[in-house]
């Protein structure tokens, strides 16, 4: 077994990763063709990497010329420690406002770990007003866990 294979995670530890992880780096391309890479908190929609943003952000123009997107979930200081999951996909944009709500409560939760939904479902529904969510589909998953090395 050649090493890439060997630090690879099985689905079930991939989707156990993304579940206990808070932020991923998404990259969406740029008019000019350029990366734009930002950082940002997601939830997961039936296990897919969902985000939401405000209507006329830099991601969203791009995201509306071309749905492409890298989405980078990693944990680890240390080389032998280092673990991610790097998904490839299309961001499909969700256009039921309820839904645009969930996936921010999603996000919320994540954001704020153990403070009570309503104390957080006041400030979801005022910045969900200007927001669009999306999820992702894959077309590829690459994932790896140095902690296999050793």
């Amino acid at each position: 077994m050649n090493q890439r294979a060997r630090i690879a995670m099985s689905d079930d530890e991939v989707t156990a990763f993304l579940e206990g992880s808070r932020k991923v780096q998404l990259a969406t391309i740029n008019p000019d063709g350029t990366p734009h890479l930002v950082t940002m908190f997601y939830g997961l929609d039936e296990g897919r990497i969902a985000f939401w943003t405000y209507g006329k952000a830099q991601k969203a123009r791009n995201l509306a010329r071309d749905p492409r997107v890298s989405c980078l979930v990693e944990a680890g200081d240390d080389y032998d420690e280092l673990r991610g999951v790097l998904v490839y996909g299309l961001a499909e944009q969700v256009d039921d406002r309820d839904r645009v709500l969930g996936i921010g409560m999603a996000i919320a939760r994540r954001m704020t770990p153990g403070v009570p939904d309503d104390l957080l479902t006041p400030y979801v529904e005022q910045t969900g007003r200007k927001r669009i969510a999306y999820v992702v589909e894959r077309t590829k998953v690459v994932s790896w866990d140095h902690r296999r090395l050793t």
